[in-house]
């Protein structure tokens, strides 16, 4: 009896052991690649680090200083306004444009796979590519843009050498059209809307046909049978998407660096949170300073994130009831 005891102890420790070695590259790299930036950029914070001496612990010194330029709309302060300003416009135009396009893409005509293949492809090309084809039609002076809409006799903007934001509604007949470089950035993110296109068509042909045909022997027209059958089943694909889009919204960099001469130009009117805690860290040499917006950061996400799922439960309808 014993024996038998011990060898299945053994057996036992083998299995775990065995289960730890396959494991263990996660682990370490977990550990090393996650765990531990984590934890270092949340002491950082509360440092003084040029990168180049020992951090230096100063308390809440560098959160005070992101209270002040927030109140004062400078550094941290321009960064979060042009973060939320693109973050709400390029989802809230990204979710319209996505269902939208995944509504006519999914009507029964000729070609359709081509067209989807054509609306799909924008999103597939490289960050650093789009921002160049981007730069290129958005010349304020020879761009194709702009170029149409003289053409048209409407006033061109100035894109991305412009610091102002789009007015509601645009006032296109005024001699001067207010669209700068956030509006230029929200109409890059909006071309790319592929991705979510794609998941807004897959939601589509999982609605059940049965639906469609008893509205419309009610008498329910296009617009009623879209408005409730379509909408609230689409809603719980939707959710998913803005709290994706606002996530990769907010962690926007590569496209921006590229846009702004990575510096946040013209007149830091594209500064967004990304590229001001890189410019803090590796440009300035201030990462406590930095580690203390990505803070920020991870907080303001966190609870947009919450305040998302708390809405959801208005507006977000599940097939068979709640989640």
């Amino acid at each position: 009896m014993n024996t038998g005891a011990s060898s299945t102890r053994r057996r036992h420790s083998r299995r775990i052991a065995t289960a730890l070695l396959f494991i263990a590259p996660w682990a370490v790299g977990f550990l090393l690649l996650v765990l531990y930036p984590f934890a270092a950029s949340l002491y950082w914070s509360f440092c003084e680090y040029d990168l180049l001496s020992p951090p230096r612990f100063v308390g809440g010194a560098n959160y005070r200083r992101l209270a002040r330029e927030l109140l004062a709309g400078e550094g941290f302060g321009r960064a979060v306004w042009n973060t939320a300003y693109y973050a709400v416009a390029s989802v809230v135009l990204s979710v319209l444009a996505g269902v939208g396009l995944a509504v006519m893409l999914s009507w029964k005509v000729r070609g359709q796979a081509i067209y989807r293949a054509i609306f799909f492809l924008p999103s597939v090309v490289p960050t650093v590519a789009a921002a160049v084809l981007w730069m290129w039609l958005l010349d304020p002076g020879g761009g194709l843009v702009n170029h149409w809409l003289t053409a048209l006799g409407l006033p061109a903007p100035n894109w991305f050498k412009g610091v102002q934001e789009a007015a509601w509604p645009p006032d296109w007949w005024s001699g001067r059209a207010a669209f700068g470089s956030k509006d230029a950035l929200v109409l890059m993110s909006v071309w790319g809307v592929g991705n979510f296109m794609i998941i807004y068509l897959a939601a589509l042909g999982d609605i059940p046909k049965s639906l469609y045909e008893a509205a419309a022997l009610d008498g329910a027209g296009n617009l009623r049978r879209f408005w409730h059958i379509t909408l609230p089943n689409l809603s719980p694909v939707i959710f998913f998407n803005v709290v994706m889009g606002v996530i990769q919204a907010v962690q926007a960099f590569t496209q921006v660096y590229l846009v702004s001469e990575g510096r946040g130009a013209p007149a830091e009117s594209t500064l967004m949170l990304s590229l001001h805690i890189f410019l803090a860290a590796f440009q300035n040499l201030e990462m406590g300073y930095a580690s203390a917006i990505a803070w920020m950061l991870f907080v303001v996400l966190l609870a947009a994130t919450a305040a998302l799922f708390h809405s959801s439960r208005y507006w977000v309808h599940y097939q068979g009831g709640s989640p």
